[in-house]
């Protein structure tokens, strides 16, 4: 039982560490360049404010998903050590902790490898 425990509060702090660790900039969903700016012979207008950079706009999206997807993987692993502290696992196999658990290690394999690039 102290085991599964530790085991689980390993797998919580490594989700958590590499989301906390990562660079969004090296996440999977590709970097769209902008179209090429057309020379105009006007000068901007200072009137005008500048147009944000879609470049910022993506590193913040993927940084927003990263950090929803870390918040899920803690939800997930609380709930999961709320259920081991109920089950008495030495008299029952309880399908659902396995469960949770496969859910936790597919979301934390995913945050550790966007995390990688």
């Amino acid at each position: 039982m102290e085991t599964r425990r530790s085991f689980l509060t390993s797998l919580v702090l490594v989700g958590a560490c590499s989301g906390l660790v990562s660079d969004p900039s090296r996440g999977q969903n590709p970097i769209i360049k902008p179209p090429p700016q057309i020379p105009t012979t006007q000068a901007p207008d200072s009137d005008n404010p500048a147009m944000p950079n879609p470049d910022k706009a993506i590193l913040q999206a993927n940084d927003k998903d990263m950090k929803k997807k870390v918040e899920q993987l803690y939800k997930l692993a609380s709930e999961l050590k709320d259920q081991v502290e109920k089950t008495d696992s030495t008299k029952v196999l309880n399908l659902d902790l396995m469960k949770k658990a496969e859910e936790i290690e597919k979301l934390a394999h995913d945050i550790k490898n966007r995390s990688k690039g």
